[in-house]
C-alpha cells in the first residue's frame, strides 16, 4: 500500500474522542485520541540522516501528513521527538529500539525465538536437562533483552507486559510490521492481514482505527 491518504485521520480521531464510550478502549487513557503535530520535511530529513536509513514510505507519509505519534493501537504510537539535538522515540519500552544499529539489516523473514528454553525430551537424563535449563536461565537473565535481537526493527507501540509491535526498516522484511514478545518467551513474529498478506504500517494503523470506530461509534463501518 503506497500513496496513503491520511487526510481524514485527525477528523476520525476527533469523533472518537467526543464519545464517552471511547474511554473504555484499551490504552486510550494514555493517548486520549490525540496525534502530535506532523514532522516537517526538514525534520524528517534530519531524523533519517541521524538514523542513516530512509524509513518505509507508509510510515514516512504518516509522519509528514498525520502526526509524529500519539493515538494508535494499544497505548498509542511512540512519538518521535528531538531531545538535545538528537531524534528519538519516547514512551514506555520505546528504548527497546537501539537507534545506533537501526540501519543494519533485519535478517529475518519468518518467526524466530532466541529465547526458547530447552525441552526435557531432548536430553538423556534429568541431570542433563537440569544443567541445560540452568545454563539457559543464566543466558536469559543477561541477554534476553539484547537489542541485537531486533536489529533493523523500529518499535512503535507497547501492548503491555513488555509486548511490542514495530516496523522493520531494513532487510528483506522492510516495510512489514512485527511483534516482539521475547520477554515472555514467545519471540518475534511477523504480523499478517486477514487475507494472510504481510501487514504494513498503513493497514496496521487503519485496521485499528476501523476496529475502534466499530466499537465506539454507532453505525460505523
Amino acid at each position: 500500500m503506497t500513496g496513503c491518504d491520511w487526510s481524514d485521520v485527525r477528523e476520525r480521531l476527533s469523533r472518537l474522542a467526543a464519545k464517552r464510550r471511547a474511554k473504555a478502549v484499551f490504552g486510550s487513557e494514555g493517548h486520549r485520541w490525540n496525534l502530535e503535530a506532523p514532522l516537517s520535511a526538514g525534520e524528517l530529513a534530519e531524523l533519517e540522516g541521524q538514523l542513516r536509513v530512509e524509513l518505509p514510505e507508509e510510515y514516512r507519509s504518516f509522519l509528514l501528513e498525520a502526526g509524529r505519534g500519539g493515538a494508535g493501537p494499544s497505548y498509542g504510537l511512540f512519538p518521535v521527538r528531538r531531545v538535545a539535538g538528537r531524534w528519538r522515540w519516547e514512551g514506555s519500552e520505546a528504548d527497546r529500539t537501539d537507534l545506533d544499529i537501526l540501519d543494519q539489516p533485519f535478517p529475518h523473514v519468518e518467526a524466530f525465538n532466541p529465547a526458547s528454553p530447552p525441552g526435557e525430551a531432548d536430553f538423556g537424563s534429568p541431570e542433563e536437562f537440569k544443567a541445560a535449563l540452568e545454563e539457559y536461565w543464566g543466558w536469559y537473565e543477561t541477554t534476553v533483552d539484547d537489542p541485537r535481537h531486533s536489529i533493523g526493527m523500529l518499535h512503535l507501540c507497547h501492548l503491555g507486559c513488555s509486548h511490542l509491535e514495530g516496523l522493520v526498516v531494513t532487510g528483506p522484511a522492510r516495510g512489514q510490521m512485527w511483534a516482539n514478545s521475547i520477554m515472555s518467551d514467545e519471540g518475534f513474529q511477523p504480523l499478517f492481514d486477514d487475507d494472510g498478506a504481510p501487514l504494513g504500517f498503513a493497514r496496521w494503523y487503519l485496521r485499528w482505527l476501523d476496529e475502534v470506530e466499530a466499537q465506539v461509534l454507532p453505525g460505523a463501518r
